[in-house]
């Protein structure tokens, strides 16, 4: 049996402490950073034809979710809360969906900024409103990829008799061995590998744009390029939670405050941090979001 069930096992014996609380806290901001944002995004029609803001939305929606269930699977692991089987598959399949599906997203957004930037022309075409419909209806379909697998390869090794039982709900329960483990680090990881590339390969192609540029072509071209800096940081964030289990299993064996210490610390860094950077990097660093925010009355409108 994977060793990630004794991990959950020595969590549960611990009360509910400040460091439970500080994640609350946290959470309850960036939910609600997010739920202003997707407001804005409702209201205000001049948002519902560019394919960036779609898009956007989609990562709000996305991390909202995530965040959302993530810190409620949270809150009743410490309260020792048991459900059936059942509904922690499907509450399970929310978070291996969601997990997935920003990353996704900020790669399609990613090439949305290479095609406007790179190729201007063809951008109304190719990021038209249906179009981006079709990609959302894309990124969903690639992002459940993982989260069939991981389930199949649940379903093939459970017994009838594991889904009559009640159990505190983990994603790590779903891993009842340890080839199971390396199979969805190994899914994981072909996924953030290939949409590494597809943002380098971005940022290089806007770099050599930016290098012919000039005027307001080379302010769109260096604002993309940040854009896509940021986009490759937030994903390196939520690749690097994959390796957690690799960092926390050994030290557990060794110092259990240090492992306590560094558990909560990994958790803040790489699964609360990486869902909070859409806000600031296609949020507040927008002209027509940021003009939108300082005039919340009703007869606000945007900024061409």
């Amino acid at each position: 049996m994977v060793g990630n069930n004794s991990v959950n096992d020595v969590l549960l014996q611990q009360p509910v402490n400040d460091r439970v609380i500080i994640v609350q806290i946290l959470v309850i901001i960036f939910l609600c950073i997010n739920m202003l944002l997707i407001v804005i995004f409702i209201k205000k029609e001049c948002f519902h034809t560019s394919a960036r803001y779609i898009l956007f939305f989609v990562t709000l929606l996305s991390d909202s979710v995530l965040l959302l269930v993530s810190d409620v699977l949270l809150i009743l692991t410490n309260f020792e809360f048991t459900m059936q089987v059942w509904l922690c598959i499907t509450i399970s399949g929310v978070v291996f969906l969601y997990f997935i599906v920003t990353p996704v997203t900020l790669t399609a957004m990613t090439l949305e900024r290479y095609v406007a930037i790179c190729m201007p022309l063809r951008h109304g075409q190719l990021c038209s409103t249906r179009s981006t419909m079709y990609c959302i209806l894309i990124i969903h379909l690639l992002s459940s990829g993982p989260c069939i697998i991981i389930l199949s390869m649940f379903f093939a090794s459970a017994s009838l008799n594991f889904y009559k039982q009640s159990m505190i709900c983990s994603v790590e329960a779903f891993t009842l061995y340890r080839w199971q483990d390396h199979v969805r680090s190994a899914v994981y990881q072909f996924y953030f590998l290939i949409m590494g590339i597809t943002i380098a390969y971005s940022y290089v192609q806007i770099m050599k744009v930016a290098k012919a540029a000039s005027g307001e072509k080379k302010k769109l071209t260096h604002k993309g390029r940040k854009t896509v800096i940021l986009h490759g940081f937030q994903l390196l964030l939520c690749l690097i939670q994959l390796w957690r289990p690799f960092i926390e299993t050994p030290l557990l064996q060794i110092d259990f405050s240090l492992f306590r210490n560094v558990r909560f610390f990994n958790y803040i860094m790489f699964n609360i941090a990486p869902r909070c950077l859409s806000p600031l990097i296609y949020g507040l660093r927008d002209r027509k979001i940021s003009l939108v925010l300082k005039n919340l009355m009703p007869t606000s409108s945007c900024s061409k």
